[in-house]
């Protein structure tokens, strides 16, 4: 069985349900093969520092592997989330933890038509559970045409995608822009897997008219080592091929972490 829910380490019930509908929270997501995941340590690190953020205490990130052991016991491959939030809005909070398995999402190799929107999420270093605007602005998109949305910070600079961070190939340079978006763990681990490489990288202000400077621009996130954007708007880009390899080179060096 691939489909689980656990709250706080038992399996689902009424309560597991209702805490999955809170909308105050964090969460991380995975994909886990044979116990293990690539960057377990900024998964544990983003859940503690979130949990420190959101409810002012420190979370027990030991529990938190136990409970997802537990949950993925039996498993070769799963997609995994681990979600911090509380029941209660009464003071003070206690967060709780609740550990949600799926099957393994495999990635999509289609290239990305993007729609840039003027948007900011709250607190964008948080992967919170405060997902309207995302949900929102990515149907639109769609609506319109695209695959998803490309969102544009008050300033005017290219920040992230819906669920994606972006990134952009300038001859043998990646270049990552220079906004405040989530530090997803994929652009983390790739950040340090191309350091290895010995890949230039630089992060800069990158702004919708710059996109005609660029080789390629491309997208991550916990399914995707890289995937390509074939547009931005009307503006078609180079084709990403160079790209998405460099990428998943980098990322077939990231080690797979025991849980």
């Amino acid at each position: 069985m691939t489909r689980r829910i656990e709250l706080n380490g038992d399996p689902l019930g009424p309560d597991a349900f209702v805490a999955g509908m809170t909308s105050y929270g964090h969460f991380t997501a995975m994909q886990v093969r044979d116990g293990r995941v690539r960057g377990l340590a900024y998964h544990l690190e983003r859940l503690a520092t979130s949990t420190r953020l959101l409810f002012g205490t420190d979370l027990d990130v030991d529990l938190v592997r136990s409970y997802v052991r537990r949950a993925i016991a039996g498993e070769p491959e799963l997609s995994v989330r681990v979600l911090v939030l509380t029941r209660s809005f009464a003071e003070p909070m206690t967060p709780e933890i609740l550990v949600r398995t799926l099957p393994p999402h495999p990635p999509e190799p289609a290239p990305l038509r993007l729609g840039t929107v003027r948007y900011q999420r709250d607190l964008p270093q948080v992967k919170h559970l405060g997902t309207f605007g995302l949900i929102y602005h990515a149907r639109q998109a769609e609506l319109a045409g695209y695959d998803d949305a490309l969102f544009v910070d008050p300033a005017g600079r290219i920040s992230e995608a819906s669920v994606w961070n972006a990134g952009f190939l300038a001859g043998d340079t990646v270049v990552w822009p220079e906004a405040a978006v989530l530090p997803g763990i994929t652009m983390l681990v790739q950040k340090e897997a191309l350091r290895r490489l010995g890949v230039p990288q630089e992060t800069r202000e990158v702004r919708p008219a710059d996109l005609r400077g660029f080789d390629a621009m491309f997208v991550t996130n916990s399914e995707t080592p890289g995937r390509a954007v074939a547009s931005v708007d009307d503006l078609v880009l180079p084709p990403a091929d160079r790209a998405v390899e460099l990428l998943a080179k980098a990322y077939e060096t990231v080690p797979w972490d025991e849980i």
